[in-house]
């Protein structure tokens, strides 16, 4: 067999990858190799500092919580004083307000009664007061009734015989125990 030895005859590409196979392959790898350490190093570092950054953050948040809350209550402390003043300058007082809005609710609940009724009328459904005027008067009737009938007699334990009837047939052998 012949073997082949590098010689200016060999083609570009070969001795392109010849070329990759030393130098540049070393610095590509070493190039590799420190961006995998930079990013070991910076992953250490994120779990050093996350629990640093993590308590900055909360006492951030409730630094934040705490002026929310203080602004809320201003605007609340600036409504309730604008209520009262528009209040004041009605002359009522809450109570009064209340009374109303009560009355409104009052009113509102009697239309609303009144038209149910109505469709339920419409619609052929007794009213209460209808049902109990009829359970009044079946019980009326009901009392007449016992009143009128003879009281019954306590029926006897043997039924009449019914003529022109016969007394069903049993197949059955009669047979009777001897008694001791």
């Amino acid at each position: 067999m012949v073997k082949k030895t590098p010689s200016a005859a060999a083609s570009p590409l070969e001795a392109a990858v010849g070329l990759f196979d030393s130098a540049l392959a070393g610095h590509v790898k070493d190039s590799a190799q420190q961006i995998w350490l930079a990013g070991l190093g910076a992953f250490a570092k994120a779990q050093e500092e996350g629990g640093r950054v993590f308590d900055a953050l909360v006492q951030e948040g409730m630094t934040l919580q705490r002026k929310t809350q203080t602004v809320a209550e201003e605007k609340l402390g600036a409504v309730s004083a604008r209520v009262n003043a528009r209040m004041a300058e009605v002359g009522q007082t809450v109570e009064e307000v209340s009374a109303k809005a009560s009355g409104q609710w009052d009113r509102l609940e009697t239309v609303f009664e009144q038209r149910v009724a109505k469709a339920l009328a419409h619609l052929g459904v007794p009213h209460a007061s209808e049902v109990r005027a009829l359970t009044e008067q079946v019980e009326q009737l009901r009392a007449e009734v016992l009143a009128l009938t003879p009281k019954a007699r306590k029926p006897s334990r043997k039924k009449p015989a019914v003529r022109g009837a016969t007394a069903p047939v049993s197949l059955a052998p009669r047979c009777r125990a001897p008694r001791p």
